[in-house]
Order: C-alpha cells, then sequence, then structure tokens
C-alpha cells in the first residue's frame, strides 16, 4: 500500500528542489512520470486487483493485512488491516500534487478528494485520553473508516503525517511530546510503545498458539528464534533507525520550526554518532533492541536509516 506512493514523495522532492520538468521524464517508452502518478492515483480510487481501495465516504485508502512497512508475515507480527495513518498521510501528498498540477481526473477531482482525506485525517485519528493519533483504523473488507475500531496503540507511524505538515497545532505537539517520552531511544524509534494496548493485539504462532501477551504486546528485545521471537518483536517495540529522523522532522514541524526545536532536533539527531562508531563502524543499522542497553541488530548497514538521517540534518542543520 505504501511503495507506491513514496514513489510520490520522491517525485514531489524531486521537484521542489529543480522544477516541474521532472513530471514529463519519461520512465518507459510510453509513459512519463506523471502518467505514472495518475496510475497510481486512479487505481487505488477505482480499487486495485490485490485489495487496496479507497473509502468513498471519508477519501482514505483501506489497506490489506500485511500490506504496509510493518509486513512481518508468518506469523503476521502487525497486521494493520484497515486504515494505516502513515498511508493515509502519504496518499494526500499525492492528491495535492496531481491537484497542484492541474491534472484531470476520470472522477471525484484530486483536489476535493485531498479535502476529503484530509478532514477525515484530523477527525478519525485523534485520541483525546491518550494524546496522540491512532496507528490505524481497524477495519475488515467493505467497512468504511467511520465504522472502524481505532487502534490506540502509540506507535512511530503517527509521526509521518506531522513530519509533512499536515497535522499541526497543540495536537501535533502532544502526540511528539508522546513519541518523545515512549518512543524514543538513543538514535532510534521504537515500533511501539511500552504501554498496554486496546484493543489488544495477539499474535499466534505458525502453529496456533499464542506468543505474545496480547494487552502488553511490547516485546524490547529482537533476539533468538525467528518465527517466535524476532518477528513478534520486530515492530512490537523493536527501534528503527529509518523512523528515528522523522521524530526530529516532526518536533521541528509541530513547534512552527522555532530556533529551540531545531536546536533540539539536531541534538537528538546528533544522538546517532553513537550507532555510527559502534557495530558496522561508519555505517547506520537497521534497527536496535527497544530496551537498554539498545543493542544493535538486523542489517549492519541500512540504507534507508542512513539516506533519512542525512535528509533531515540537512533541514535542521
Amino acid at each position: 500500500s505504501d511503495a507506491p506512493l513514496w514513489y510520490g514523495i520522491v517525485a514531489g522532492e524531486l521537484a521542489a528542489a529543480t522544477d516541474d520538468s521532472v513530471f514529463e521524464l519519461k520512465v518507459d517508452a510510453k509513459r512519463s512520470v506523471r502518467d505514472v502518478l495518475v496510475s497510481i492515483a486512479t487505481g487505488y480510487s477505482k480499487g486495485t486487483a490485490n485489495g487496496i481501495r479507497v473509502d468513498s465516504e471519508s477519501g482514505l485508502v483501506w489497506s490489506p493485512s500485511h500490506f504496509t512497512w510493518m509486513d512481518t508475515n508468518f506469523p503476521a507480527g502487525t497486521p494493520r488491516e484497515g486504515y494505516p495513518i502513515e498511508i493515509q498521510s502519504l496518499w494526500i501528498q499525492l492528491l495535492r500534487m496531481l491537484a497542484r498540477l492541474n491534472v484531470p481526473s476520470a472522477g471525484r477531482p484530486w483536489r476535493e478528494l485531498a479535502k476529503l482525506a484530509e478532514t477525515s485525517l484530523a477527525n478519525l485519528y485523534w485520541l483525546e485520553s491518550a494524546g496522540w493519533f491512532a496507528d490505524s483504523l481497524i477495519a475488515g473488507p467493505g467497512v468504511t473508516a467511520a465504522r472502524a475500531v481505532p487502534d490506540q496503540t502509540l506507535r512511530s507511524n503517527c509521526l509521518i503525517p506531522i513530519s509533512l505538515g499536515q497535522l499541526s497545532g497543540d495536537r501535533a505537539r502532544r502526540c511528539v511530546e508522546a513519541a518523545r517520552q515512549f518512543l524514543v531511544v538513543p538514535g532510534a524509534l521504537r515500533t511501539l510503545a511500552p504501554l498496554p494496548a486496546e484493543p489488544p493485539l495477539p499474535i499466534h504462532g505458525n502453529g496456533g498458539g499464542l506468543l505474545n501477551d496480547p494487552v502488553h504486546p511490547f516485546w524490547g528485545r529482537y533476539e533468538g528464534d525467528e518465527d517466535t521471537r524476532r518477528k513478534p518483536a520486530y515492530h512490537n517495540g523493536t527501534a528503527w533507525t529509518w523512523t528515528f529522523p522523522i521524530f526530529c522532522e516532526a518536533l521541528v514541524r509541530a513547534y512552527g520550526e522555532s530556533e529551540s526545536a531545531v536546536a533540539a532536533a539536531r541534538a537528538y539527531l546528533g544522538s546517532m554518532d553513537r550507532l555510527l562508531a559502534e557495530g558496522c563502524v561508519g555505517h547506520l543499522p537497521e534497527i536496535v533492541d527497544g530496551d537498554a542497553p539498545h543493542q544493535q541488530r538486523g542489517c549492519d548497514a541500512q540504507a534507508w536509516g542512513a539516506t533519512e538521517a542525512l535528509r533531515v540534518w540537512r533541514l535542521v542543520k
């Protein structure tokens, strides 16, 4: 659900760094970048063969199970079937870009659909009592976003719409503060806060047995057998380097790019230097344990962790 939408982000960033001629570049003999972006948006709007579809009432994208970057399967540790928050954020960015380019739509105008999705994002995900945005709206096939059940767990995904400037004000600041308190570790960001889950998140092994405590699913160490220990931990407490710079960017955005916010973001981002000096020296690892002492795990040298760190460092330097 997310990879095509990240393509839209890349195209938009390249155009911002150069000019809109980027959208006329050919990706094959027949199609330009613009054509591909229209194809993605049209496909999502009409519904794809593998089940991705747009809910006409909310303008939000419904995603099948195991279709986001938190895609650990067999067993499914984070199925996230429904309306994951970062998918909506990337979707809105694509719609805004097509509207800005005055690209015609075969259905509802892109600008109108973007406004609908923006309103739904702001109204359906905020958890007032918790003080952060829901990670996802849990829903099976055919269930509208309005009828979905909010996943109230605090995860790193809720920072993406803040980092892109789509959610702001007091709610954004409270969400960033919650992430600072429960998700931040030196140089990385936990995928799940060490708090009770509502609704519970049971993880069943390939043989059907329960692998975790559904009410307290936080798993602080990525170690041991792959299918019964590492996979349940991968996106349920393990901290990732690629999302940590997004926290820093969201911090700056939430506080209006103030000098103090920029200074704080630089300080947090600087905590990644420890990871560069350990493990595979000069490189950032994929993940670290969510529990202290935050041992490096996974891939020793991870490109998306390094590129995100560089991207955000250039923004806050």
